[in-house]
This record gives structure tokens, sequence and C-alpha cells, in this order.
């Protein structure tokens, strides 16, 4: 099915796991949603952090995506949603509907499952798509620049991959950096602050097997850890893995 047609499942209710593998070719992306009175702060920590927080677009007044996918209704058009309060995760729900209110804003951010398509022409095997898994996030040590009351550590999303594509897998990505772009670390977990490979922080554990790499891209749910620190009263963002599904195509984004 193309992305609008996913996004009309998801809407019914129809569809409510991870999205990674699913509608081909499309971009995906993080969500965020904020108060006015903090989004100025919020965008400029992006701009300075945009490996991490590559917003692709922002929503004032509406929730409606008008860039990415023409009139999706951000408010059921993902499959899940988690709610947060001063910082703590609340609730995990498949619509904000009763949530919304016009002092929100929107921002869509950049994701690495959009490259992953790419990935998979090359031959390089992703094993959570081959098990229809969520992929593997870690919080590292790598921090992220501050600003006002903006701050934390970057979270990074984890491919095996076989030690002989590594290099591939680092070309490709790179030529999409509004989607994370190139690896940020490339084996050794413990050098980024991850104590246990086996043992994610987010999604689901998957094999490193003796002739593959863990290799670490900067991922868009560092924006749920620096929720955990800054502590807003209040903020919505995707819940991690479950991703909003764009009419947009990753071509759109190759540079």
């Amino acid at each position: 099915m193309n992305a609008k047609e996913f996004r009309k499942l998801v809407a019914s209710g129809g569809f409510n796991k991870p999205t990674a593998g699913y509608c081909k070719g499309h971009v995906q992306t993080n969500m965020l949603v904020l108060p006015k009175k903090y989004s100025n702060d919020f965008e400029e920590f992006a701009k300075i952090n945009n490996k991490a927080i590559p917003v692709l677009e922002i929503i004032h007044n509406s929730y409606t995506s008008k860039i990415l996918a023409n009139d999706a209704n951000l408010l059921n058009e993902l499959p899940s949603y988690n709610i947060f309060g001063n910082g703590t995760l609340i609730k995990q729900v498949n619509s904000m509907e009763e949530y919304y209110t016009k002092d929100l804003v929107f921002f869509l951010i950049g994701c690495s499952f959009t490259f992953e398509n790419s990935l998979q022409e090359a031959l390089i095997r992703l094993r959570h798509i081959d098990q229809k898994k969520n992929v593997s996030m870690y919080n590292t040590n790598i921090k992220l620049n501050k600003v006002n009351m903006f701050e934390g550590n970057m979270v990074v999303s984890m491919r095996a991959i076989k030690k002989d594509k590594v290099a591939d897998a680092c070309v490709i990505t790179s030529h999409y950096p509004k989607t994370h772009g190139s690896p940020i670390h490339i084996g050794y977990p413990q050098m980024i602050g991850i104590k246990d490979i086996h043992n994610p922080d987010y999604g689901d554990k998957i094999e490193i097997k003796d002739d593959e790499i863990p290799v670490f891209w900067a991922c868009g749910v560092s924006v749920q850890h620096m929720l955990e620190n800054v502590k807003l009263p209040f903020a919505i963002t995707h819940t991690p893995g479950y991703m909003f599904i764009c009419d947009k195509k990753d071509k759109d984004y190759y540079v």
C-alpha cells in the first residue's frame, strides 16, 4: 500500500507495530509536540544538534502536515504516541486527539528508517526488518549542545552490519543528512557509554553475529531522552520505532 493508505489503516486502528520495513521508499519521521512557549528554544536546540535532530517540518496552529504529507492528520496517523508530564512517560496511546490544543507546535524530525531501503537495495541485510522487530536504540555519553533549558545526551540506533559491508553502509547513509546521515560511531559500544549492547534502552534486542560489527547512527529518540532531563510540564512524542510515514520519498532527501 502507499503511504496515504497506510496512514488510513493506522488511523482506523488496523496497525500498531514498529514501522521499519513498511512503505519502502517513503520518508519516515520522528515527532515532538510542544507548547508554543518552548518551541523557539527547541527549534534552536535542533539546529545546533541537527545530526541527532534534523527537523524536516514545523507546524503551527494546525495538526496537519503540509510539506511531508499533504493534509495528513498528525493526531491519529502515527501508530503510537508517548505522553510526557514533567519528564515522565505517563501514557502510551494510539491517538492524541484528546490532548490537542491550538497552543501546540509539531516538529517532524528525520528518521534513519528512511535510508534503510537504500541499504537493503545494496544487499545490506537488516535483521530487525527481517525479523519484524524494532531497531535497537541506546542512550550514550555523547552530549548535545545546550540551548537555554534544552540539554541532554544523544540516543543512537544500532544495526549489525557485515564487516565487509560497513564502508558501503557509511557511504550510502552519508547521502541522507536530513535523516541522520553517516554513522556517529562504529564498534566499541563502551566508548560511547553503552554498557551492555545486549540490553537496549529502547526497541528490541538484535543479535550481533561474529562476522558483523555494531554500527551506530544518531537517533531522533534523543528528543525523548532530553525530555526526561528537561522535565517540561507537557509534551508528546511518537513511540520509539512507531514512526510517521510520509508521502515524500527517500530519493527526495538524497544528496
